[in-house]
Formats: structure tokens, sequence, C-alpha cells
């Protein structure tokens, strides 16, 4: 099973201390080698109405943990006001860049990044091959042979298909929990989706998140020695929010997703939540059991 790691703050921020501990899943304390990519959405300084937004991407198909490119992140402190990172272990489509998380697409003028964790089914690709044969996937195609980008291209054509122009935000969200929640139902569906204002977590199985915000502590990586005070590193303005699909520091407090459950994130608070109405957990061994029963490489 692949997995997940998001960003999104209410101050440009540096990234570099979660993901040197994520960057070791890949192929070093975890089995994911199968390339990795991550998405800075940055304050650009350009014109236009998306002034505030530009977005650059590093994709490698080397296993992170020991990828020149995940070296250059690292050691380049980019800071940014939403992230999406993924480290693959692939199941479906070889390993090769065009295959490699996040996938990037325009949405009413807006770059949406998407990442997804799980594995559709075969019923679903299927459905998809044939819109795609039959000319009826007009807005957007795959490029790459995942199930996952499969999975966003579904989504992209269904939003274009349904909204001529953007919705606003409260019809859009719903929209999009209602698209993940039909996404689960056709496989395991974990994912982030942003456009650089907003972030997006849905979780189908495993999914957690940590809002830091003053008065900041340490915090000790689980897959690394690395530990950082971020009161040495912040304003008491500042609000960070972290997402991932296990847990990335010892001695923090997560919250967990439950299963179904839809968050969007903007200015590193939940500003939109669509829970279902009996909320289940599973521990990380269930979900790990899940991905196996699907199909999915843990």
């Amino acid at each position: 099973m692949c997995q997940l790691l998001g960003m999104n703050c209410n101050t440009p921020t540096d990234i570099g201390f979660s993901f040197a501990g994520f960057r070791k899943r890949g192929g070093m304390t975890d089995r994911h080698e199968d390339g990795f990519g991550i998405a800075f959405f940055e304050r650009s300084g350009c014109g236009g109405d998306n002034a505030s937004t530009g977005l650059r991407m590093f994709h490698d198909n080397r296993p992170s943990y020991e990828s020149p490119v995940a070296d250059l992140v690292n050691h380049y402190p980019i800071k940014a006001m939403n992230v999406i990172a993924h480290i693959r272990k692939a199941t479906q489509g070889q390993n090769c860049l065009a295959n490699t998380h996040p996938f990037v697409r325009e949405v009413w003028g807006e770059q949406w990044v998407f990442a997804h964790n799980g594995q559709m089914n075969k019923e679903f690709i299927k459905r998809c091959q044939r819109l795609q044969d039959n000319g009826n996937a007009t807005h957007c195609q795959p490029v790459g042979s995942t199930d996952s980008e499969m999975a966003f291209c579904y989504l992209i054509n269904r939003l274009k298909s349904s909204f001529k122009t953007r919705p606003d935000d409260k019809t859009l969200f719903q929209f999009l929990t209602t698209q993940c929640r039909y996404l689960s139902a056709n496989g395991l569906f974990n994912c982030l989706i942003s456009n650089g204002r907003w972030q997006l977590a849905y979780a189908g199985s495993l999914l957690f998140y940590l809002t830091r915000k003053a008065p900041f502590g340490e915090a000790k990586l689980s897959d690394d020695e690395l530990a950082i005070n971020f009161s040495d590193v912040t304003t008491d303005n500042d609000r960070v929010t972290v997402l991932v699909t296990i847990p990335l520091t010892k001695n923090e407090k997560w919250q967990q997703l439950a299963v179904n459950e839809c968050l969007i994130f903007q200015d590193g608070e939940v500003i939109y939540k669509d829970s279902p109405s009996l909320r289940k957990f599973l521990t990380i061994d269930e979900g790990i059991a899940i991905a196996r029963e699907v199909g999915a490489s843990v």
C-alpha cells in the first residue's frame, strides 16, 4: 500500500522535517520502493487572480530513501502553503515516471494535485476504459497506466460534466465528498487533493492528521533520530496541519479520520467536515490487512 503525506498551513512553511521521516519509508523503514513525488503550492508573486499560487513538482522512480531528487528536496527549504507527497508500492502499472504520484490537471483555471493510496477494483477500471474508448472521457484522460490516475480523471470528468462553471465552495466540497465515497465503494480509496488554497483529505481506511499551533513544542520522528523544537522556528501566529497515512512522530497526539470521512483544510484548520453517521476507526494493522485483501502491496 502506498503512503500519503500532506501539509496545509496559514503561512509559507518548510515541510523538510516531516519529509525527512516520510522518505525513509520509501525503501528503508518500509517497502514503498517504486518511486516518489512531491508537489509544492507556493506564493508566486505573479499577477492575475491566482497571484498567490504557483506549483513546483518533483518526481523520481527511484526509492525515496536513496533518491538524489529527495536529497534535493530535503536540502532545499521550499516554503509552501500546501504540499502533497506520495511514496509508491506499485500494484497497477509499472515503475516509471508517468505512473508516479502526485498527478496534476487543470480545473477551471486552477492546478489541482491528487495522490491516491489504495486499489480500485477491476469493474471500475473496465468502466473507465470503456468511457475512454467511446470518447466519453472528454475533459481528462490518464497519461500513465495506474488505477490512481484513472480515478483522478474520473473525478475531474464527473466534476466538469456536472458543472459548466465553478460552483460555490460548499457545493464543490459536497460533490467531491460524494464522488470520493463512490470511488471508495469501488475499491480501496484514500486520497489528498489540493488546488493551492485548500486541501481535501478522504479516508477509505487509514489517514491521520496533526495541527501544530502555539504553544509549540518538540517533535521526534518515528522513522529517524531527528527531532525539532518548533518553538525555535515558528511564530505564535503559525498554524500548520500535517496529514499522513501512518503517524510520523512518536511523541505527538495524531487525530484519525474515520472510515469514509472527508475533511477540507484551509489555512491550517478544518473548514468543511463530512462524517458518516456511524464513525468507524481502523487500527493500523486492520488497515494493512484490508490493503492485502484487495491486492494492494504493503
